[in-house]
């Protein structure tokens, strides 16, 4: 039998199922997405015979509408009916800061009911990092700038709650976004609840200070989410040039997992990750210092 002549309860087939169908019997949230550009940059030489201090940067719009006018928030925007996720969040980030052509993957979907004043939002959140060196970016019409801010979070306090079957742990955590005219603060809850086999985590904005939406715990999952993933894939390469120095390397480790590493144990650790090219370094001040590539043959975890 076909699907064509298979009935429904009403006594319909799919064609005629599919003709009577009401969308309107249903409300229909709105559908956004929101991009979390990081890039690792180089702090202002005070000491040209040392080498400069690397930084972790996120990409932030500035609203030039209601609401949040005058906020600071992540690139995006709606979903049209006519297009996917992923060819929408491409759509919005050109649009709004002007970077076309660049890897991004899914990292979470936000379905808080109020989270957006306007209606009913659900927010599917991209990440990817970039060497902001190759970017040209500008802002749309219908934002008032776009900017790289310096981003930091730390775990401010922590509290752990034995229970009959497991534990809740209770982490607070400060994220800080600053360029050279703005200063953004917020403070994230992360509540982490184990019960047996079971985990179940919330999180919420405590307080935002110039950060737009719920944007601030978007931004301490996607933080959360690169400390995690830097330890297992490749993904640190695509904050590094072509040709970098193992200590670069290390500094963008050390930046992103913002904790030191010792610098034997690092390298054992991404020896197979790099290949060693003939070059050296030509920067003036401090010994020159070999070369390396990222290895194409190398397989991660993903």
């Amino acid at each position: 039998m076909s699907e064509d002549t298979v009935l429904n309860k009403q006594g319909l087939t799919e064609e005629q199922f599919l003709n009577s169908y009401d969308a309107a019997k249903y409300e229909r949230p709105s559908v956004t997405v929101d991009m979390l550009i990081f890039t690792v940059t180089d702090e202002e030489k005070k000491n040209y015979r040392k080498l400069p201090e690397k930084v972790l940067r996120l990409l932030m719009i500035k609203r030039g509408d209601h609401p949040f006018i005058g906020q600071w928030a992540l690139p995006g925007g709606f979903i049209n009916m006519d297009e996917n996720i992923d060819e929408g969040a491409l759509r919005e980030l050109k649009e709004e800061t002007n970077i076309d052509n660049i890897y991004m993957e899914q990292l979470y979907t936000w379905g808080d009911v109020g989270r957006d004043p306007r209606t009913r939002v659900i927010s599917v959140s991209y990440m990817s990092l970039v060497d902001s060196k190759t970017l040209d970016i500008k802002a749309s019409d219908d934002a008032d700038d776009a900017k790289w801010f310096t981003v930091k979070s730390k775990l401010i306090k922590e509290q752990k709650t034995m229970t009959e079957n497991g534990y809740i742990l209770h982490r607070l955590n400060k994220l800080s976004l600053n360029s050279d005219e703005e200063n953004l603060t917020a403070i994230v809850k992360n509540i982490i609840t184990v019960q047996g086999k079971i985990t179940k985590v919330e999180s919420e904005v405590v307080e935002s200070h110039g950060i737009a939406f719920d944007h601030p715990k978007i931004i301490q999952y996607a933080i959360e989410r690169l400390r995690n993933k830097i330890e297992y894939t490749g993904i640190a390469f695509n904050l590094m040039p072509e040709k970098f120095t193992l200590t670069e390397l290390q500094q963008v480790y050390e930046v992103i997992l913002d904790t030191e590493l010792l610098k034997a144990n690092f390298r054992r650790k991404i020896s197979d990750m790099v290949v060693e090219t003939d070059e050296y370094t030509k920067d003036a001040g401090h010994r020159p210092s070999k070369l390396f590539k990222f290895n194409p043959d190398w397989v991660g975890i993903g």
